[in-house]
């Protein structure tokens, strides 16, 4: 095998694993998902369980909340193909027969995606030979043929994906690229250049199209044949993709025109700096830099490299870039890229180095001065010197009263206050904050936080006025809904039902399933108050919820080839694909289906976090809805009971309220029991592995091993333990939630940092927003449970 075949093939490997093929499509930045490879670690989550399985013959789906020769280059534009169809074609027959006869492959091929493992394999293919001679068959191979591309084995793969040919019908597209991919990365190319030639033509609808061409462009390249890749890229730029402009790069190089090749590396080195081609697009402008009549890349095309490279936290890379530019930069624009360059080193772990650069920085303008200073004070923060912290604040006061850095600072000033317990200089803090900029991102915060702390200093009078303007002058801020809440107590505590009334009312019709939303409705049933409330106008400031979500016509389509061909692929554990066709569906027809329809496919492969995400994404604003606004399996998927009989079981053992754990669980994990944080928590209820140990012996589980956190019972019975230890010792459900979030400590100092009314107004006060919004929401998420399904 010759050198340009071997380092083609390396290339190959390079672009499918690492670039372009992950579990998620490879284009997953651009307006269309490519098709996915990825490692174990990255495929569906191997512990889901096999729920929501349609197991009967029948089947049926669930409603949803030109041609050219051999060896030529294809058109680099796709043909735009309609896939609405008619139920009684003979296409459409045959790919419904074939969801229905693999519908029992759906739960195999499922555990084959995500374990791998031997006897998944044995399983797949033993289905695959009894159903040699139709479509569902064809649907098997190609299951254990991504399977082994998954595995990085393509040898392997070659002869299920030559077996799924003869009957691929509708997938045939995804069994020839994969197909074609092991062609190339086994040597294989006359095999190779025959499918990627007639992929346009065989597949004009395809959704691998694009991948096709750059795969095919590739060959094209080791085949020394770089000006027909040439044609087939620079028809097909758009949307921009790493990997496609990598190609078209290396074609004009070939192609003996350097100059574009340049301008089209550098294009994707400076330009998408983060993408898996950029070192590589640097190794090809590094070749091409002594060539004649090249245009170097401009400043600003390098800042902007810098600038997303520290965007995207590949911080020593932007130090590095930041470096470079500083010696370059003018007079006036040095020390803007010696303030980027401190940042990320500071950021990069070289704190004394970034604190040295900082020191020496000549501030040229109150601005630049003012972040000098901010940051300076951010590393003494850092450095628990917050004395020095507010002194460096003071500093920023003096030379830039108007900066957005002194409105950063102020904050941090309130925030020190808060901790420690200076109730007043944070009130300080904050209505400076707000003064010094009222049309700020942070005022609204900025004012609640005055109104909250002027109630827990015992100033009533102020912290009516201050909720009141609240709600006048912001609202549509995330405050309001509390505003709301408390002038209503303080209503109440004033004797003045009818007022208290009319705002718990508000809430109702505005905020109803937030998390004041059932307080203010308990609250509401026990004032003695009749009639229709009374009209108070600072209410009429809080509009009404717009933008609904509109599902009425939430029917999937029973007609369209593509999304039949969707559940088809759902079927062969196919999810990535499947999801892409919808998508693609949905391009094609009206109404809101697609977000349920999708929700429901993740659902049924036990990815229930994705399918939460999706449908919040959806409806972001569902809290503020009463359940009649949507389907009921809009909600289910919001707020599902995976692992429901365990979870109960462990949940009462430890007298726990299960919609309380599961809204713990629905918080931490979303439901994916392989999820582990950036702190190492793990599981469904992300437990440390050191508390996991400990509760574990407690139990006296024998040969406990950490992985056992993975396993949703073994999760379940430690957590629900663990966190009954937390309710015992805090003596209430939103301490342990805290202390769940924050800390044990944290909650002991919060908890003897005064009088609080009840356990709400604990919450209000907790100071970091993270943990406030994280019990707020689990008792949220519980009310909703609750109405959903009843008594657990």
């Amino acid at each position: 095998m010759g050198l340009r075949r071997v380092l083609f093939f390396g290339f190959l490997a390079t672009i499918l694993v690492c670039a372009g093929v992950s579990a998620q499509s490879p284009e997953a930045s651009s307006a269309q998902a490519l098709p996915a490879a990825s490692n174990k670690s990255s495929a569906p989550q191997a512990t889901a369980p096999a729920v929501a399985q349609k197991t009967s013959a029948q089947s049926p789906k669930k409603k949803s909340p030109g041609a050219k020769k051999q060896g030529t280059a294809a058109p680099g534009r796709k043909r735009q193909t309609s896939t609405r169809g008619r139920r009684n074609s003979p296409r459409f027959k045959r790919i419904h027969q074939a969801f229905v006869t693999s519908a029992t492959l759906k739960p195999m091929s499922r555990q084959l995606l995500q374990d791998r493992t031997p006897a998944a394999y044995a399983g797949v293919e033993a289905f695959a030979r009894r159903n040699s001679s139709n479509d569902a068959g064809s649907l098997a191979w190609l299951a254990v043929g991504y399977a082994r591309f998954l595995d990085h084995d393509c040898v392997k793969a070659l002869e299920p994906l030559n077996r799924a040919k003869p009957h691929a019908g509708d997938i045939g597209d995804y069994v020839a690229y994969y197909l074609t991919a092991c062609y190339l990365q086994t040597g294989h190319m006359a095999e190779a250049m025959a499918s990627l030639g007639t992929f346009d033509h065989t597949y004009p609808g395809s959704l691998l199209l694009r991948d096709a061409h750059v795969l095919y462009a590739n060959a094209l390249l080791t085949d020394n044949r770089p000006k027909e890749a040439v044609a087939l890229l620079e028809n097909d730029r758009q949307p921009i993709r790493s990997d496609l402009e990598f190609a078209l790069g290396r074609a004009y190089a070939a192609s003996g025109e350097p100059v574009k090749a340049v301008a089209v590396l550098q294009h994707l080195f400076y330009s998408l700096p983060l993408s898996a081609e950029a070192p590589a697009a640097q190794g090809e402008l590094q070749k091409l830099a002594s060539t004649p009549g090249i245009t170097p890349p401009s400043f600003g095309d390098r800042k902007t490299r810098a600038d997303l490279l520290a965007r995207g936290k590949r911080y020593p890379e932007a130090a590095d870039a930041y470096r470079e530019l500083q010696n370059e930069a003018t007079a006036t624009g040095r020390p803007a890229i010696q303030l980027a360059l401190a940042e990320a080193l500071y950021r990069s772990g070289q704190e004394k180095e970034a604190k040295r650069l900082l020191d020496s920085l000549q501030a040229t303008t109150p601005e630049i001065a003012a972040q000098k200073l901010f940051d300076l004070g951010e590393m003494q923060r850092n450095a628990n010197d917050d004395d020095g912290f507010l002194r460096t604040l003071g500093q920023i006061r003096e030379v830039a009263p108007t900066s957005p850095w002194l409105e950063q600072g102020l904050l941090g000033a309130a925030n020190i206050y808060l901790l420690r317990h200076d109730y007043d200089k944070a009130i300080d803090s904050f209505r400076e904050m707000e003064q010094r900029f009222p049309g700020g991102a942070r005022a609204h915060y900025a004012h609640w936080k005055v109104a909250w702390l002027s109630l827990r200093q015992g100033r009533t009078a102020e912290a009516k006025t201050a909720f009141e303007q609240q709600i006048a002058v912001y609202p549509e801020s995330n405050e309001v809904c509390a505003a709301l809440y408390w002038r209503a107590r303080l209503a109440e505590e004033d004797g003045d039902p009818a007022m208290a009334n009319a705002f718990y009312q508000k809430i109702t019709q505005r905020y109803r399933n937030y998390y004041y939303g059932p307080l203010a409705r308990e609250r509401q049933s026990k004032l003695n108050v009749t009639g229709d409330p009374q009209h108070y106008a600072i209410l009429d400031h809080v509009a009404p919820l717009t933008d609904l979500p509109t599902v009425a016509d939430a029917t999937v389509p029973d007609d369209n080839l593509r999304i039949e061909k969707a559940h088809l692929l759902e079927n062969g554990g196919l999810l990535d694909f499947a999801v892409r066709e919808l998508r693609a569906a949905a391009e094609e027809e009206k109404g809101n289906w697609l977000p349920a329809e999708t929700a429901r496919m993740y659902e049924d492969t036990g990815r229930y976090d994705l399918a939460v995400e999706t449908l919040k994404r959806a409806i972001p604003n569902y809290f503020a809805l009463d359940l009649t606004a949507l389907p009921r399996p809009y909600w289910e998927a919001l707020f599902p009971r995976p692992y429901w009989t365990d979870l109960k079981r462990f949940a009462s053992a430890n007298a726990l309220d299960p919609y309380l754990v599961a809204s713990l669980i629905r918080q931490e994990s979303e439901f994916n029991p392989n999820a582990v944080s950036n702190k190492n928590a793990l599981g469904l209820m992300q437990l440390l592995p050191k508390v996991g140990k400990g509760v574990a012996k407690q139990e006296k589980i024998k040969h406990f091993t950490v992985t056992q956190l993975f396993t949703p019972s073994m999760n379940l019975q430690l957590g629900t333990k663990y966190f009954r230890s937390m309710v015992d010792q805090f003596g209430g459900f939103e301490y342990a939630l805290a202390a769940y979030n924050a800390g044990d400590y944290r909650v002991r100092d919060w908890q003897g940092a005064g009088k609080y009314r009840d356990i709400q107004e604990f919450v209000e006060s907790i100071p970091f927003t993270e943990t406030r919004e994280y019990v707020q929401a689990i008792m949220r998420n519980a009310n909703v449970y609750r109405q959903l399904y009843g008594t657990p």
